[in-house]
């Protein structure tokens, strides 16, 4: 993606595909229940400008297994005409009360770029690999891993057991990053879902802006989620379905 980026069309296009990153802890306490499965669509906005849609959906693929998966694709602009769109699912699995990831699969086309990444966790060796087809890194896993796809579920997971901090390990390309995210304040919030007063989250390890507004007595997903890295992007919910 770095290319693309580096292109003379990269503001539309980053802008978008940041939000595909979006779409991002110790293990959840004792108490805490499985995921029930959803779908959820989000308008993904640069500027106050939407300039694409999410959808993400969480479903059950066998005994305390589930396939996570987040659609985006552009509608508006450059990122409309150059088809720009990104597809990232993880498998992960319902573990000590935690999510726990066990392959991720990222994949991003336009006209002018196309990307891959492929992440499995082998827990029994305790190892994750990710490849992006240029040969394998390695990488110890560390006890509650996710990835950058399933972060803002673990995250709202999380936060639904009352916890007001949350240092949550994330599995990227080359480690195991420690992330560090806290709630600031409660606040209205004003989303296409609906008006709410949401819990305000913020990364409190980086200076790069990252902010995220929950309803954990609704939804496991933020209802708005704003974000500097990669372009000023902000999503925000239209929709959420749970059967």
């Amino acid at each position: 993606m770095t290319d693309i980026l580096r292109t003379r069309f990269s503001r539309p296009v980053r802008a978008l595909l940041a939000g595909l990153l979006f779409v991002g802890i110790v293990p959840l306490s004792a108490a805490a229940s499985a995921p029930t499965p959803f779908t959820a669509t989000y308008q993904v906005q640069r500027d106050g400008q939407t300039i694409g849609e999410a959808t993400i959906t969480l479903s059950a693929s066998g005994s305390d297994t589930y396939a996570y998966r987040n659609q985006t694709r552009g509608t508006s602009g450059l990122a409309a005409l150059l088809g720009a769109s990104s597809d990232e699912t993880t498998r992960f699995r319902w573990h000590d009360d935690a999510p726990e990831t066990l392959t991720y699969d990222y994949s991003m086309d336009a006209a002018i770029k196309q990307k891959h990444r492929h992440l499995e966790v082998d827990w029994a060796a305790g190892q994750v690999t990710v490849d992006e087809g240029k040969g394998p890194i390695r990488y110890a896993s560390a006890p509650g891993m996710v990835d950058r796809n399933t972060l803002p579920l673990a995250l709202g997971l999380a936060l639904r057991e009352g916890r007001k901090s949350v240092v949550l390990p994330v599995g990227v390309k080359q480690r195991v990053e420690q992330q560090q995210y806290a709630v600031q304040a409660t606040e209205p919030v004003s989303v296409p879902a609906g008006e709410f007063k949401a819990q305000r989250v913020s990364r409190t390890d980086t200076d790069k802006p990252f902010d995220a507004w929950y309803v954990t007595s609704k939804f496991p997903l933020p209802v708005k989620l704003a974000q500097s890295d990669g372009g000023d992007l902000t999503l925000l919910l239209v929709k959420f379905h749970s059967p």
